[in-house]
């Protein structure tokens, strides 16, 4: 598959395109009000960012030991309960009155959730479109990405002014009901993978081959690290100004260019060769906050270096090609949950910066962090290219 055109006549795309337009919407809504909340009634940065881009953590635990249960779960009811625990979790997060602790509390429930069915989508994606289609799939959805986080943030910025954070959540839950009804009638009843392996087993059997591989451990690291440190330039949006919403907007704009550009446009054999430049790009911006410079300036950077995230679409196109059917489920699974654990990472450590030192200088030095470390990558992914596909052995 070449063309969008191509792409749109597959109906359990449309159906995937769709729920990642719903998924994104809400849970735009349900951040920006989360963020919105605890600032406002506890004044910390650190706990913010937490709220924020911290629930990932949660992940954690269930990629030792539950992620297995990507290929082992039929992928519509997997999706079903993975929209219907966002919609209980920002229902639980409209109760008025809530103590701070417990929106952590509820803040988890999709992640553990999240846990063990965060790659099934992506199996889906490869299974509706082949290999061959799936890098322009996987750009599509990151440019429904993009465009639902603008539509998501903006919207939410002005229904604040209209609503309360508490009626806020419940348009996010709303979303998500309408979430749910579109994967149970778009997205069909495929067989789960079957494995003679006990859940537990079979995750860290999995889990070993993928993290030991020369070919995927490099691509999980720059998946993984840059892009959190970069998440925690992102996490601050709120204590550096007010405007945080259209902040988040932009980046979401940069984020979807780069992805329409990248995943339409750059030739295949070209893809490769610009994920280097691509990583440099999504951090080297961020230099420019050692200056302190204003908030338009910001913007800018924000959206320049939302456009070096597109290098993780040939880095997961080269993590498709590395792995097989059998293990494809966990493989994304593995990959989208050690992305989020390094987004709350980077903002666990831009909230600690950010409570001793000025917003823009713990930007700065969170960019800089993440410079050095895709220079310390490189060498490691360029290796990577060139080996032999890891085979995966579920028993």
């Amino acid at each position: 598959m070449h063309t969008y055109r191509e792409l749109f006549t597959v109906a359990e795309f449309r159906a995937l395109f769709a729920t990642r337009c719903l998924a994104i919407g809400s849970g735009s809504l349900a951040s920006l009000a989360l963020g919105t909340i605890m600032y406002a009634e506890t004044g910390s940065t650190i706990l913010t960012a937490l709220i924020l881009f911290g629930g990932p953590l949660i992940t954690l635990l269930g990629s030792a030991t539950v992620l297995g249960a990507a290929d082992s779960l039929r992928p519509r009811t997997a999706l079903i309960i993975t929209a219907a625990a966002a919609m209980l979790a920002h229902g639980l997060q409209a109760v008025p009155g809530l103590p701070w602790p417990a929106r952590f509390v509820f803040l988890a429930v999709p992640y553990v959730v999240t846990s063990f069915t965060g790659g099934i989508a992506m199996k889906v994606l490869a299974r509706a479109v082949g290999d061959d289609g799936f890098l322009l799939g996987r750009s599509t959805l990151n440019a429904a990405v993009g465009m639902f986080q603008i539509v998501g943030y903006a919207s939410g910025g002005l229904l604040l002014v209209l609503l309360s954070t508490g009626q806020l959540f419940l348009v996010a839950a709303a979303v998500n009901a309408a979430l749910v009804v579109v994967v149970w009638r778009g997205i069909e009843d495929h067989p789960a993978s079957v494995s003679s392996a006990g859940l537990v087993a079979r995750t860290r059997l999995v889990n070993r081959q993928l993290l030991g591989s020369p070919v995927v451990r490099p691509v999980y690291l720059c998946l993984w690290v840059p892009n959190g440190l970069v998440v925690g330039c992102e996490a601050l949006f709120v204590p550096l100004t007010s405007y945080a919403g259209y902040l988040f907007a932009v980046t979401a704009a940069g984020m979807l260019l780069g992805d329409v550009v990248v995943g339409r446009f750059v030739a295949p054999a070209r893809r490769n060769r610009l994920i280097e430049p691509l990583r440099l790009v999504l951090a080297v911006p961020w230099l420019l906050l050692w200056f302190a410079p204003p908030l338009g300036v910001v913007m800018a950077v924000a959206f320049v270096s939302a456009m070096g995230y597109s290098a993780s679409l040939p880095l997961q196109d080269r993590l498709l090609r590395a792995t097989g059917e059998s293990g494809r489920g966990q493989a994304f699974g593995l990959s989208l949950n050690g992305m989020m654990i390094g987004h709350a990472g980077g903002a666990i450590i831009g909230g600690v910066l950010a409570s001793v030192l000025p917003v823009t200088t713990a930007m700065a030095i969170l960019g800089t962090a993440s410079v050095a470390v895709t220079l310390v990558l490189t060498p490691g992914l360029r290796r990577s290219a060139a080996l032999v596909p890891v085979e995966i052995r579920t028993t």
